[in-house]
């Protein structure tokens, strides 16, 4: 078996005990490519962001960084600007055939909530060696809300991979000419490119900028929130805006993406030497998303930019990223938008699942 494990291997892997758990698994905590991993009962407030390194336990570093420890059981508050350490109620055992790679999930990426993964050992963020057996940590820094958390919340997710499973540029033109993977002329240089829509068919919202100053979030209240308290609009009547330092955006890929059923994607990082930003905290995307046979005929990908040392002028139509795509071993037996809570089937410009949706 090559390629991205599909769900019925990780439900396997649950069951053989490759995957551990302090809990039982629930309802839709396995993803077409991907599980769910859910936070533990205690967070643990840190002095700064750490990786175990070679030889170390996460435990051992948390001797030496923990500031004070919060009980999670009836709801606690993450701070923003604060960074915290939470064990995972999920662990693994992998063989030595099998390595792993965790994301923030898509709602979380929205919310600038900077989740990570880190492990026993780990000398990187989200990345997990074949053949690892130990627990999980999630890192948490929420970076523009703060949010309330309980334990057993899903903010982050991994996906396991068998050998190689990257398609190289000459297979990914194949795989187009097949099966479209964009709308429009697909530009692909180490993954498939997609820029940024600055000119929308209607009107001229063309994203949202986070406020400073705001009230906590509930990660449980779906549909609750006003955006107005949380986010300010952004207009362009010019194709252009301008993103500031330090502030977090919201905007949107102009080319609709289709991610076919045998097929996983990631969200490569974007090269800083193009630009004083960063896209895309959250990258999975998976088999279905935006693909026809799964109700999708195209989604947008919502871009989560974040502008560092200087203004930045962004121009419509200006190549923002990549996605790698990625072999599955197996088509799963349930694509994303068929059959499950698919948040983001057939979407445009759209803020997380916890706010109201504005009517246009």
């Amino acid at each position: 078996m090559t390629g991205v494990l599909p769900s019925q291997a990780i439900e396997k892997m649950l069951t053989s005990g490759e995957i551990t758990t302090t809990e039982p698994a629930v309802e839709g905590q396995i993803q077409p490519a991907s599980l769910d991993l859910r936070l533990g009962q205690v967070a643990y407030r840190v002095r700064a962001s750490f990786l175990a390194g070679n030889g170390s336990s996460v435990a051992e570093r948390l001797d030496e960084f923990e500031m004070h420890r919060i009980d999670l059981t009836n709801g606690a508050v993450l701070e923003k600007g604060c960074v915290y350490v939470v064990p995972l109620m999920e662990g693994l055992a992998l063989p030595a055939t099998v390595q792993a790679v965790a994301n923030a999930k898509s709602s979380t990426g929205r919310l600038d909530l900077l989740t990570r993964t880190i492990t026993d050992g780990g000398t990187e963020f989200d990345r997990i060696a074949p053949g690892y057996t130990g627990p999980l940590y999630a890192e948490i820094c929420p970076r523009s809300f703060s949010v309330l958390v309980r334990p057993g919340m899903r903010l982050n997710q991994i996906r396991f991979r068998a050998g190689q499973s990257v398609l190289s540029d000459a297979d990914l033109n194949v795989l187009h000419e097949r099966s479209p993977l964009v709308d429009g002329k697909a530009v692909i240089d180490d993954g498939l490119g997609f820029s940024v829509d600055l000119e929308p068919s209607n009107g001229t919202l063309v994203g949202y900028r986070a406020k400073p100053h705001t009230g906590v979030i509930d990660l449980d209240n779906i549909g609750h929130y006003d955006p107005a308290e949380y986010w300010e609009e952004l207009h362009s009547s010019n194709g252009q805006i301008i993103l500031d330092p330090g502030a977090f955006y919201i905007l949107v890929s102009r080319e609709a993406v289709s991610i076919p059923p045998a097929y996983a994607a990631e969200m490569a990082p974007f090269l800083a030497m193009v630009g004083e930003f960063r896209v895309h905290y959250a990258g999975f995307f998976d088999p279905g998303f935006g693909h026809d046979e799964a109700g999708g005929a195209g989604s947008r990908g919502v871009l989560e930019v974040r502008c560092h040392e200087a203004p930045f002028v962004l121009e419509h139509g200006q190549i923002v990223g990549r996605l790698v795509y990625e072999r599955m071993a197996d088509v799963p037996n349930q694509l994303y938008g068929t059959g499950i809570a698919s948040n983001y089937q057939g979407q445009g410009l759209k803020l997380s699942k916890h706010f109201k949706a504005t009517a246009r």
